[in-house]
């Protein structure tokens, strides 16, 4: 925004000192002389003229002369007093404020590493200067994750219009080939590209939290997840273990409903060759609710736990196995997750497998 040029506010809070300091004393000055005149012939007053100067004490007009003389000197001395004290006390007060307006500009020209980390005690511009470090955190971890995350994409991508691009290539020369394989082969491709497009628009739609939120019961959402995963689960030969009574909840019901489903087709997938088993579970909590979504499976490190919810992070299993979609299977249920105000939390199981709980805010009560 253009401002037209105006005084600092340095150089404003010097006039406003000194304006005081003078203000004070003239006040006072006044109020002494009113007295002068009121009470002349009073003890305190007959002590200021002898104060003032015994040259003018004979004579009242002598020493209204004199008062007048000194009352202007003393309200130089407090303007001068004013202005240089104000300066420097200013400067030191408004120190901080520099170094938050040095930070600020760094961020506008793009550096997000710069930190104020501005020393001493609470006050208000400490209080500032932490809030805005604190931003400043958050914001370069959502860049550098929006940068990761577009890198990731654009390379996943590239993936299946590589591969689409050499099977038309060698369908081009070599016309006599069999065309029923190729078009199987680029019906593949390109689902696979579609899946990872909506997938992406469901990653964006979540994060703009451009969605009406409504009542809705995670009981509901986890019975028709593990429904309509039922098929894929007796292809691997996973048990699917559902409890729970009635789970309250507010939120969109297409994007609980698709973090449900993402977590058991996570838990289906990435289970046991054979004869494992995925338990889901809802519970209330007095300000909560909670889902939980836990498989059996190869054991896990914790710090690999802890990268499972990034985009196309992918464990050795992940890449050998079917159904195994497109990497962003947990990283849509982190960001439905917070984009619900919820806390995620990935847990190894000792026996090997992942534990998954979602705990989402409980439902106002109206």
């Amino acid at each position: 925004m253009d401002r037209a040029p105006g005084l600092s506010v340095r150089f404003k809070l010097t006039l406003s000192y000194a304006g005081f300091l003078v203000l004070a004393g003239a006040s006072v000055l006044a109020l002494w002389s009113v007295l002068l005149m009121l009470f002349p012939d009073s003890v305190m007053i007959r002590a200021t003229r002898g104060g003032i100067g015994g040259a003018f004490a004979p004579g009242r007009s002598n020493t209204q002369q004199a008062f007048g003389e000194v009352a202007a000197a003393v309200l130089v001395f407090l303007l001068v007093f004013g202005l240089v004290g104000g300066w420097i006390l200013a400067g030191r007060m408004l120190a901080p404020l520099t170094r938050i307006t040095d930070a600020t500009r760094l961020a506008a020209d793009g550096s997000l590493s710069h930190r104020i980390r501005l020393p001493g005690r609470t006050d208000e511009f400490r209080e500032l200067a932490d809030a805005f470090d604190a931003m400043l955190a958050r914001l370069e971890a959502h860049v550098e994750d929006q940068r990761r995350f577009a890198a990731n994409a654009s390379h996943e991508l590239r993936t299946p219009l590589a591969v689409s691009k050499a099977l038309l290539e060698v369908a081009r020369s070599d016309p006599k080939r069999d065309t029923g394989e190729l078009i199987d082969r680029l019906h593949a491709v390109n689902t696979r590209a579609i899946d990872l497009t909506e997938a992406l628009l469901l990653v964006s739609r979540a994060e703009q939290r451009s969605f009406t939120r409504e009542r809705v019961d995670l009981s509901l959402l986890a019975e028709e997840a593990t429904e309509t995963l039922l098929p894929l689960a007796e292809k691997h030969g996973v048990t699917i273990e559902t409890s729970g009574d009635i789970t309250p909840t507010t939120g969109s019901p297409a994007l609980l409903l698709q973090l449900t489903t993402n977590l058991v087709h996570n838990a289906i997938v990435h289970n046991l060759p054979e004869k494992g088993t995925v338990r889901v579970s809802t519970a209330v909590r007095p300000k909560s609710v909670l889902l939980t979504v836990e498989n059996t499976g190869e054991k896990l490190l914790p710090q690999m736990a802890s990268t499972l919810t990034e985009p196309f992070r992918r464990g050795t299993a992940r890449i050998h196995t079917d159904h195994a979609g497109v990497g962003l299977g947990l990283a849509i249920v982190k960001t439905i997750a917070d984009a619900h105000d919820a806390t995620l939390t990935l847990t190894p199981r000792p026996g090997g497998g992942l534990l998954v709980a979602v705990e989402l805010p409980a439902p106002t009560q109206e």
